[in-house]
C-alpha cells in the first residue's frame, strides 16, 4: 500500500492533526479533540525500550477506546528490534506507529533518541526499514529540519526510502527550543513536499485556524499538526475561541470517563488557565495544590466567575498587563494562543531594562540572603516576580551532633542514628523513636537467670 492510498483510506484523508506530546495528548485530551473536528491523534510519544519490558508502563500509557480512531502511537527508540517488537504489541490498536525523529531535550540526548538521531542516518534507515518489513503495520516518522533546506530534502527522501508512509516535518532546527525556538520555516516544509512521494504533514506557526489554510496554500502538504496551538486552544479546528472555563469543563468530564494520570489534568488546565492566572493570581496556587478532579473542577468554576464578573465590568476589550511584560492581546477568558518571545526579544529584554528578564538562566540572581538561585528558581523567578526564595518562611531545626537535624522529643536530644547508639549503650528506652532496649532486657532476664542455674522454669 503506497502512503497516499495509505492516508486515504485508513486515515480517512486527515486533514487536522493533533501532535504527538509528551504526558498531554492522553486518551481524555484526545478525545476532547476529536469533538472539535480533529481528524486524527498521535499519542503520547513512548519510550518503546521500556514499553516493551514494563506491562505496568504499557497498560498506563497505552489507554485507547474504540472511539480513538484513527490513531497513531508514537515510540522514540535507537534499537530497531526494540522498535519493532514494540510496533507489533501496539499493531492491533492504532492505524500506524511514528517514529520520533524530532525530539529536541535534553533527555531526549541522554537517551540517544530523538533529533539527537539526526546524523546517523544508518540507524534512522535501520528502525523505519526494519518495522515497516516486518511488523505489518505502516511506519511513520517525524523529523525535524537541518538549516540547508537541500540536506533536509535529503534527510527526508532518505526516511520515505526507509519505508515511511508519511513524514511529520516540524519547521525548526535541533537548536531552535526554549528562548531560541523562533519561528518554524514553511520553506524547508515546502521544498520536502516537492521532492517526496508519500504524504506530508507540516507542523509549526500554527496558532489560529487562518494559520492552517495558510500553511496548507503555502506548502502544499496533505495535513496540519499542533501542539502547542491544541493545548491552548482544543477548538482551534473549529476556527472558534470558546470560553476558557467550557474547555476546561468538558475535559475534565473526558478524565472522570477515562481516567488518566492528576499530573496530567492540571498540565492540562494550566494551559488553558494561562492568561486568567495572570490575572487572578490566587487561583495559580489553588490549581497547584488541588488533590482530586473536584478541586480542579472548583478552580474552573471559580475562573468562570472571576471571568462573568469582569466581562460585566470591562466588557470585551478588557486588557491586562501580563508578568512577562506585555499586554493581552485578547480577554483572558477566551482560548488563545500562547506567543513565546522572539530570540531576538528575548535577547533585547536581557540587555534593556526588563529586570525580570535580566534572572533569566546564565545571569547572576541570588535569593534575600545573597545566595545564588539555581536554574530552575531562575526560571520560577521570571514567571513569578513576587516570588520569595529566601529561607526566612522557613522552619528552623536544632541539630545533633552529627548534623543531622534533632528528633522531637527525644530523651537523647539527638536524630534517631545517634539515638539508637546512646539508647543501646545506656540500655535506656525512647519511645520516640521506638526504641524498646531497657523493655525488652527487662523481659528477658528471667530466661538468661534460668539458663545460667541449669533449672527449667515451668511456664
Amino acid at each position: 500500500m503506497s502512503g497516499h492510498e495509505f492516508w486515504r483510506t485508513k486515515l480517512n484523508s486527515a486533514r487536522l492533526v493533533v501532535a504527538p506530546m509528551v504526558d498531554m495528548s492522553e486518551l481524555p485530551w484526545r478525545m476532547l479533540c476529536r469533538r472539535h473536528k480533529a481528524d486524527l491523534c498521535y499519542t503520547p510519544m513512548l519510550h518503546s525500550q521500556v514499553f516493551i519490558k514494563d506491562t505496568t508502563y504499557q497498560k498506563d500509557h497505552m489507554v485507547v477506546c474504540e472511539e480513538d480512531r484513527p490513531l497513531i502511537v508514537q515510540f522514540c527508540a535507537d534499537d530497531p528490534d526494540t522498535f519493532l517488537t514494540a510496533c507489533k504489541i501496539v499493531a492491533p490498536h492504532c492505524e500506524a506507529v511514528d517514529i520520533n525523529l524530532g525530539c529536541p531535550q535534553n533527555i531526549a540526548r541522554r537517551g540517544h533518541y530523538g533529533a539527537f538521531l539526526m546524523e546517523e542516518w544508518d540507524l534512522i534507515y535501520k528502525l523505519i526499514n526494519v518495522s515497516s518489513l516486518n511488523a505489518n503495520i505502516p511506519v511513520t516518522a517525524k523529523i525535524r529540519v537541518f538549516e540547508s533546506i537541500e540536506r533536509t530534502v535529503e534527510y527526508a527522501k532518505m526516511v520515505e526510502q526507509a519505508g515511511a508512509k508519511i513524514i511529520g516535518i516540524h519547521g525548526r532546527t535541533l537548536e531552535q527550543k526554549g528562548p531560541n525556538t523562533g519561528l518554524a520555516s514553511w520553506d524547508h516544509i515546502k521544498a520536502v513536499k516537492q521532492h517526496v512521494n508519500v504524504p506530508v504533514f507540516a507542523n509549526g506557526n500554527i496558532q489560529y485556524y487562518d494559520d492552517i489554510e495558510r500553511c496548507l496554500k503555502y506548502t502544499g502538504v496533505e495535513g496540519v499538526m499542533t501542539a502547542e496551538g491544541n493545548l491552548h486552544n482544543p477548538a482551534l479546528f473549529e476556527a472558534r475561541q470558546p470560553f476558557v472555563w467550557e474547555m476546561a469543563d468538558e475535559y475534565l468530564e473526558l478524565v472522570q470517563q477515562y481516567p488518566c494520570p492528576l499530573a496530567w489534568s492540571r498540565g492540562h488546565m494550566f494551559k488553558l488557565f494561562h492568561y486568567a492566572f495572570h490575572v487572578h493570581i490566587d487561583l495559580r496556587e489553588k490549581l497547584a495544590t488541588g488533590k482530586s478532579l473536584n478541586d480542579f473542577v472548583a478552580v474552573s468554576q471559580m475562573v468562570k466567575e472571576r471571568g462573568l464578573e469582569d466581562m460585566r465590568k470591562y466588557g470585551d476589550d478588557y486588557l491586562t498587563e501580563l508578568s512577562e511584560g506585555g499586554p493581552l492581546r485578547q480577554p483572558y477568558w477566551l482560548c488563545q494562543p500562547y506567543f513565546r518571545p522572539t530570540p531576538d526579544e528575548a535577547r533585547e529584554r536581557q540587555l534593556n531594562g526588563d529586570e525580570r528578564a535580566k534572572k533569566r538562566p546564565g545571569e547572576a540572581a541570588s535569593d534575600e540572603n545573597g545566595k545564588k538561585l539555581s536554574i530552575n528558581k531562575m526560571k520560577k523567578l521570571l514567571r513569578y516576580p513576587q516570588k520569595n526564595f529566601g529561607q526566612s518562611n522557613r522552619a528552623t531545626y536544632e541539630l545533633c551532633e552529627c548534623g543531622q537535624p534533632k528528633s522531637k522529643n527525644c530523651v537523647f536530644g539527638s536524630c534517631r542514628n545517634c539515638c539508637k547508639v546512646k539508647a543501646f549503650k545506656a540500655v535506656e528506652d525512647c519511645t520516640t523513636h521506638r526504641l524498646l532496649f531497657k523493655t525488652k532486657s527487662s523481659k528477658e532476664a528471667p530466661a538468661e537467670t534460668a539458663d545460667a542455674t541449669g533449672v527449667e522454669v515451668a511456664t
